[in-house]
Order: structure tokens, then sequence, then C-alpha cells
């Protein structure tokens, strides 16, 4: 018995697919790796301490926001993150680790009075190694800017955020 065309096509076709998803992921993966061994040799390691000592916990963050002191927060991280999903509420102004993001970052903040209640985070990363967190709090210090905080998410927004359950807002 001969095999139909079609259905050799048919195959033919979905072992491409397949095989064409595949190398995505794989470029995927390769990609994210660099991005990631870039942003660990970009954050100085440091300066952890500092951070630390200007932490905010997630569940103090989500009880500032349904009060009536509500905290602007600000994501310094990737827009991507941004979009996908975002503490309600916040703004962004970033990636920081670019000179675009802390231009945007610097030009917002311009107009922000300095005794503003600031949280920045990003998300991207373990913080300990975030790219984005470091210049961007760094940006708002050296302009006079005093309540600043760090939202402490340890492994990252998925992980110390999302996964707990606290709530999310999605880009338009």
């Amino acid at each position: 018995m001969k095999t139909p065309p079609r259905l050799i096509a048919f195959f033919v076709f979905a072992g491409l697919s397949i095989a064409a998803v595949a190398v995505g992921v794989g470029l995927w993966s390769y990609a994210f790796r660099i991005y990631a061994a870039d942003k660990s040799a970009a954050a100085p390691q440091d300066d952890t301490t500092q951070l630390e000592s200007h932490a905010i916990q997630p569940a103090d963050l989500v009880k500032q926001l349904s009060g009536s002191d509500k905290p602007i927060v600000v994501c310094v991280g990737p827009h991507a993150l941004y979009q996908g999903a975002h503490v309600p509420g916040a703004v962004y102004h970033g990636a920081a680790h670019t000179d675009e993001g802390i231009a945007d970052l610097k030009k917002w903040a311009q107009s922000v009075p300095k005794s503003a209640n600031i949280v920045l985070y990003c998300g991207c990363c373990p913080l300990t190694r975030c790219p984005n967190i470091h210049p961007a709090f760094s940006a708002l210090q050296e302009m006079d800017f005093r309540n600043v905080k760090v939202l402490w998410l340890p492994t990252d927004f998925r992980t110390d955020w999302i996964s707990k359950g606290y709530p999310v807002e999605k880009a338009q």
C-alpha cells in the first residue's frame, strides 16, 4: 500500500512546524541566557545592603495600595514584563539599565514632589543581580528623593508577587 501524498505532506508540515517551534524555543532560551548573563554582570553586588534598608515587602505594599496614602509605584524593568502583568496602578519608566530608561525615569521624576513616597520594582530576576533597580534607585537618590523604597522581590515578579496571589494589572 502506497502512502497518499496528502498524508506525507501533512507529516512533513507537522514535522517542520514542530522543528520550527523547537528552534524558536531554543533561540529564545539562548537569548534569555545571554540577557541574564549581561544583567548579572551589570548589577552592582555591594548595593544590596543599601537596598535592603529601603525595602518594602510585597504584603506591606498591598496594604499601602488599599489605603488612602498610596505610594507611587514605578516599574523600571523590561517593558514586556510590565505589559504582561504589573503592580496595580504602577507606571512604567525603564528599563533602567539603559540610557533611555534612566532618561525617561529622570524626566518623569522632575514633575514629582521630592517628598513623594515612591516604590521602585523590576522583577526580571533575583534582586541581588537586577540591572534595573540599582541605577533607578541611585538616580532618584541623586535627584534628592528621600522616600524611595524598593519592592523586595528576591527571586522575580512571577515568583514573589504573582504566584503568591497578589493583585496585578495588565497593560492596555
